[in-house]
């Protein structure tokens, strides 16, 4: 998972073993809430057995796995990410799964990939491109390293509106902390979600039959307890916002934030609704 280079409280989240705790604590809600997304992500990349396959911004390696058993032991995953301790543990989640052969890991900025042209039958990004600061030039990075015909798919949020459980949290901690732009600031969780973006970039970056579908990821819990519980402890750019506010008006943000999402109680549990895109398009 990269990091918004230019958000110091965002960039240590990623970049530090702290940050990557947290992230990782939110791994089992997140592939819950990402299995339709990430599952068409890798049909539309058109990824087979034998693939040299590309995965930018791939923290902790969760969407890695899953390529690297789709391409089999005779091919190849080279998993690129900033944090170095996101690919340390992506690495071992490799090594544990007998797959160390398939997957190699690289730190490396996603804005700057150094990478043979022409040397990828295809790639992906899961959830990174929104907080690259320049996601027009990864994409053009991506798109020199695919051989011609080799398929880009990615993932990212759409709109604030629609995924509220991260949102309402961010603008919450946005306003009281004075800085940021608010949820759709850039980069940002939801800064390639406007109607139009992701499209519009991977055209303007030389990507052909160019398509992007909105996937619902509702985001369930056993209670609103829990999901506060997954807030407070799994999302690390959020926590990075909340420390930087005193203690006090750090839990009066937090009060405030569960009053707000109250909301999507249900006599069962907890239901948030969520929404990403996933765009795909051809060198």
């Amino acid at each position: 998972m990269t990091g918004p280079s230019g958000e110091q409280g965002a960039a240590f989240s990623f970049e530090s073993r702290e940050g990557v705790a947290a992230y990782r604590r939110g791994e089992a809600i997140r592939a819950q809430a990402l299995a339709a997304a990430t599952e068409l992500m890798l049909e539309l990349a058109g990824i087979r057995a034998g693939h040299r396959v590309l995965d930018v911004a791939a923290g902790t390696g969760e969407q890695t796995l899953l390529i690297a058993a789709r391409v089999g032991a005779g091919g190849h995953v080279v998993a690129v990410d900033v944090s170095a301790p996101m690919l340390e543990v992506a690495a071992e989640a490799a090594r544990q799964a007998g797959l160390a052969g398939v997957v190699e890991t690289r730190v490396a900025d996603a804005q700057a990939l150094d990478l043979p042209p022409d040397s990828f039958d295809a790639a992906v990004s899961r959830m990174g491109l929104m907080l690259v600061p320049d996601p027009a030039a990864a994409l053009r990075g991506i798109r020199r390293a695919l051989r011609p015909g080799g398929r880009l798919a990615a993932v990212v949020f759409s709109t604030p509106e629609r995924n509220p459980l991260l949102a309402v949290p961010l603008r919450i901690a946005g306003r009281r902390t004075g800085r940021g732009g608010g949820p759709a600031a850039r980069p940002g969780l939801f800064a390639l979600g406007a109607p139009g973006d992701l499209e519009r970039l991977y055209r303007d970056a030389g990507l052909r039959e160019v398509s992007v579908q909105p996937v619902p990821a509702p985001r369930r819990f056993s209670s609103t307890a829990e999901a506060m519980r997954s807030l407070r402890e799994g999302v690390p750019l959020l926590q990075a916002a909340m420390a930087q506010l005193a203690a006090a008006e750090r839990e009066a943000a937090w009060t405030e934030i569960e009053g707000e999402l109250r909301r999507f109680e249900r006599p069962d549990g907890f239901d948030a609704p969520g929404e990403v895109l996933v765009g795909a398009g051809t060198k």
